[in-house]
Parts: C-alpha cells; structure tokens; sequence
C-alpha cells in the first residue's frame, strides 16, 4: 500500500484548503493508499518566501516517509516556472517519491511526455501568477490616478498579531 502525503495551499486568505483536503483524502482513501502526513501551507507564504510546509515535506520526503504527493494542482507546489516545477519534481524522485495532481491526471504518465507536460504546467502556472500581479498593480495604479485612498487610513494602527520571519511583532 503506498504511502502518500497531501500538499494543500491556497492564494488568498479568502479561500481555504478544505476543498483540496477533502478531494485529496478521498481519492487516495478510493485508491487504498495510506495518508502518512497532510501539509498545509499558509496563504501568504509562497510571495513572502517562507514556504516552510513545503520544506518540510522535503525532508520527509528524503527520509522516504512517503513514496507519493498528491496536490490538487501543480500551480499549488510552485508558479515558478518550468525549470523550478521540473527541478521540484525531479527532486522527488530522486527520494523515491512521486507526485501526482487531482486535477491534471497526465502526472502519473511516465517517461518524457510526463516531463514535457511538467515543464508546460510550471510555465503556465508562472505566466498566470505574474498576469494576476500586473492587473492588481494596474488596478492599484488606476485607483491612484483617480485619487482614491489605498490602504489602511492614515493614523490607523494595526493591532493583529502577524507572524514575520519566525517572531511575532505588534504593530
């Protein structure tokens, strides 16, 4: 029976992961395969650079605690490009592991047209992500032009508990 991990994130702190969790547990429970751990990375991580979940699905990776990844979408695990997709998978099977997306069922294709098909997600996953940023940075550009107020109002004070760079601080 394989060992399977399950790798959900999500973009926004709108959305949740229950959807991803729920879908992932069910078609690895539907396959017989046993769920050693589930990752679950925080919204904002993967701009801010603190991708720790996924980090330490490597490392359980490497010590072969799994020998499967499912996620629900490769643009889940990087909207880097192809070279970091491919390099992020080739990783993974060089600790005995595969991965495999819900949602684009070509992941579990072997040899070179699953690389292929790799290198084209990544690439679509990065061009996605970096359209998303330029028509929020137009956006945020044209309110300014119009005289709008972004942001919290001057004088304002933010008093949520953030976690930053393995410390909390208070605004």
């Amino acid at each position: 029976m394989p060992k399977t991990a399950i790798y959900a994130r999500v973009s926004t702190d709108k959305q949740t992961e229950a959807n991803q969790l729920l879908a992932l547990t069910q078609w690895a429970n539907s396959r017989g395969w046993e769920i050693h751990e589930v990752y679950q990375e925080a919204d904002t991580s993967w701009k801010a650079g603190h991708q720790k979940e996924l980090a330490r699905l490597k490392t359980d990776a490497q010590h072969r605690k799994f020998d499967t990844v499912l996620v629900w979408a490769l643009d889940r695990m990087s909207r880097e490009g192809a070279l970091v997709t491919l390099s992020l998978v080739d990783q993974l099977k060089a600790y005995g592991c595969r991965l495999i997306s819900y949602q684009e069922p070509w992941t579990e294709a072997p040899g070179a047209a699953g690389e292929v098909m790799y290198a084209i997600a990544g690439w679509v996953a990065k061009m996605e992500s970096q359209r998303r940023s330029e028509r929020t940075k137009a956006g945020l550009a044209r309110l300014k032009a119009q005289g709008k107020t972004l942001g919290r109002p001057k004088g304002s004070v933010d008093r949520k508990r953030r976690k930053r760079r393995n410390y909390y601080v208070n605004h």
